[in-house]
């Protein structure tokens, strides 16, 4: 089905149709734009309306970000995606009351900065996501502050990392199962001997978790 490149409350969108009220959020990684997660939606099941956001920071080296540029280079912290995850609920609303859509919960499935970006959407608000894919991804620095022993209870997460990830180091991925599975989310773990990417086991495994 043909992807709608569109604008609507001053975001840009990609925006796939879908034969059913269900919707699924992607979300594109640093330098990234709304046509980032385009490569891995081909087979993606087609009852979902799939939604892709362009991020509103311009990122330092092009291209868009989930948060707001940082002095230092350490990590991002889950405070800093809080401005993003305040606007993508607005937009959410929104725009299913626009389209007619409700869907009491939308899945999310985001790339890198877009998965801990996905990480800390499931953290905040659990009730208002269901399936979470985390690509590549991590938890944000200070996530064990906001990150309770019962958040993720009846979750199943999906997190696909690289042993060869040189971006976000395979151990951050551990780091956040580690959190996950703290928080009680059933965790399904992919990894494969890739670098910053997700390789074609890990896309056919993703595609099975949405499509169950």
């Amino acid at each position: 089905m043909e992807q709608i490149l569109t604008t609507f409350d001053n975001w840009t969108l990609r925006v796939r149709p879908g034969s059913s009220p269900k919707i699924l959020l992607l979300l594109h990684g640093w330098t990234g734009n709304e046509n980032s997660m385009s490569v891995f939606t081909k087979d993606f099941p087609t009852d979902y309306w799939i939604v892709s956001p362009r991020a509103f920071f311009p990122a330092s080296s092009g291209g868009y970000s989930w948060r707001a540029q940082a002095p230092g280079a350490s990590w991002p912290t889950i405070d800093l995606f809080r401005p993003a995850v305040a606007a993508l609920l607005e937009l959410l609303k929104n725009w299913s009351n626009a389209n007619n859509i409700i869907a009491e919960r939308v899945d999310v499935a985001g790339f890198s900065q877009g998965g801990a970006l996905t990480f800390t959407l499931g953290a905040l608000h659990p009730e208002r996501f269901g399936k979470m894919g985390i690509l590549a991804g991590f938890a944000p620095d200070g996530s064990e502050s906001v990150v309770g022993s019962s958040t993720f209870i009846g979750k199943r997460v999906f997190v696909a990392h690289g042993t060869l990830d040189e971006m976000v180091p395979i151990d951050l991925a551990k780091r956040t199962i580690k959190i996950l599975a703290g928080a009680g989310a059933e965790v399904e773990y992919h990894e494969s001997e890739v670098g910053h990417k997700l390789s074609k086991e890990g896309l056919r495994e993703l595609e099975r978790y949405l499509s169950e």
